[in-house]
């Protein structure tokens, strides 16, 4: 079993607990008075660092909206409120997609890149990579900060980084094929539309020496029907990692699969509540995922509000680690749910249906009003060989008797969906 930091991944609850709490108490420390942000916010609340004697205490503090860090930097252009130095000490700046509102700028100080870095460390390894491998990122590199933290977890364990940009589909599977490349990371979709690009040019996923799949950026690697696409179509493990440009990377599948993903305990504290009333959900209950970074003192997460639907399970993994995992990964978002004539779905629940149909290729789920009713239409693309009618009632049928509900699907033809290489946006609400 491959470790980044195995001291560190096997400490008991106690000792990362108290690992944990030493590093928060330096964190608030560090920001408060110098943090315009979180010394207003905290005066505001009147709870100041000294109050934060134990983990129990974090509550005490309020909690964080992405909506708010978005307010502070329109207060203070460009870089907000949220920014604990002056620009000189910051050497790295990326920003969200802004697949859910106003994109966020971020940056880094060197030291918090550098934990960036250790950070993917443990993702990388988890996934059994090491100073052997070449690993492929398939991306220009935009301000979209995921494959860039990327290139430096590599440089952590010492791994071959081989960039993908500048080329298209074809020529990065060609520079795989040549390269013996053995690990790649990339988004769930795009590791589809790959093997999608080799099915057309009559190139074998088997006979490349890939050994693992690293997919991040959206959910995927944790839709099961996906993530058995994805594993069926490379013929190598997919391993899912989840963080945000906002909050760090903060966890990471092992080699152990199923069991979830490891949380990095050492360098957040997470919290699970109920999205509604915000009080503490029962362990191993679904419920939004609140983090706080702790390596990140130029640019603090504290409490944060993710957005993301999680089941926390603190047991020990069958790998040795000790961190804590979120058993089936990151379930969905809070944000995400629609609900279609008393039905309540979630885009990777929809996802994972459609996929258990291997003869849909890609695939455009839109949410639309009609006679103050709402309504399900999905459109999906099949395989050459495949037949319409057959898909289209097994699509049609089993989101029936899994949702309750009986969808519009439409069968449109090859291509003419779009296809993507990060975030895809399959889920439209039309008003």
């Amino acid at each position: 079993m491959n470790f980044f930091d195995p001291q560190i991944e096997k400490l008991t609850r106690t000792q990362l607990q108290a690992l944990q709490m030493e590093k928060l108490s330096s964190l608030l420390e560090s920001i408060y008075g110098k943090n315009q942000f979180y010394t207003a916010k905290y005066d505001d609340a009147g709870v100041h660092p000294g109050s934060i004697k134990a983990l129990d205490d974090l509550s005490r503090l309020p909690l964080t909206t992405k909506a708010e860090l978005v307010e502070a930097q329109q207060q203070d252009h460009p870089f907000g409120l949220n920014a604990t130095f002056n620009q000189a000490a910051y050497t790295r700046f990326h920003q969200t997609s802004g697949t859910t509102g106003e994109p966020l700028r971020v940056v880094d100080t060197p030291e918090s890149w550098e934990w960036w870095g250790r950070c993917w460390g443990y993702v990388l390894s988890g996934a059994g990579l090491s100073d052997q491998d070449r690993i492929f990122v398939p991306f220009s590199f935009g301000p979209f900060i995921g494959f860039w933290a990327a290139v430096e977890g590599a440089k952590q364990i010492k791994a071959m980084m081989i960039p993908g940009g500048g080329r298209n589909s074809l020529q990065r599977l060609q520079l795989l094929k040549e390269l013996d490349v053995t690990a790649m990371c990339c988004t769930p979709t795009y590791a589809l539309r790959l093997a999608e690009v080799a099915d057309e040019a009559g190139i074998d996923l088997s006979k490349m020496p890939l050994k693992a799949l690293i997919n991040a950026g959206e959910p995927g690697a944790n839709v099961p029907a996906t993530k058995a696409r994805i594993q069926t179509l490379w013929d190598v493990k997919c391993y899912d990692h989840a963080g945000a440009s906002e909050i760090g990377a903060h966890s990471f599948e092992c080699e152990m699969q199923p069991n979830g993903i490891h949380l990095i305990e050492s360098e957040f504290i997470v919290e699970v509540l109920d999205p509604i009333d915000l009080k503490p959900v029962p362990s191993g209950e679904q419920g939004e995922l609140i983090i706080t970074n702790l390596g990140r003192t130029g640019f603090p997460a504290i409490r944060y509000r993710s957005g993301d639907l999680v089941r926390l399970n603190q047991e020990q993994c069958s790998c040795g680690r000790t961190f804590a995992r979120f058993e089936g990964g990151v379930l969905g978002r809070a944000d995400d749910m629609v609900v279609v004539r008393g039905v309540n779905i979630y885009p990777s629940a929809v996802e994972n249906l459609i996929r258990q149909c291997h003869t849909v290729g890609e695939f455009r789920i839109t949410v639309s009003t009609q006679c103050e009713m709402k309504s399900l239409q999905v459109e999906i693309e099949l395989n050459k060989e495949a037949e319409d009618e057959a898909a289209q009632a097994y699509v049609t049928q089993t989101m029936q008797n899994e949702l309750g509900l009986r969808p519009e699907v439409l069968v449109v033809p090859f291509g003419s969906l779009p296809r993507f290489e990060m975030k895809a946006k399959r889920f439209h609400i039309k008003e």
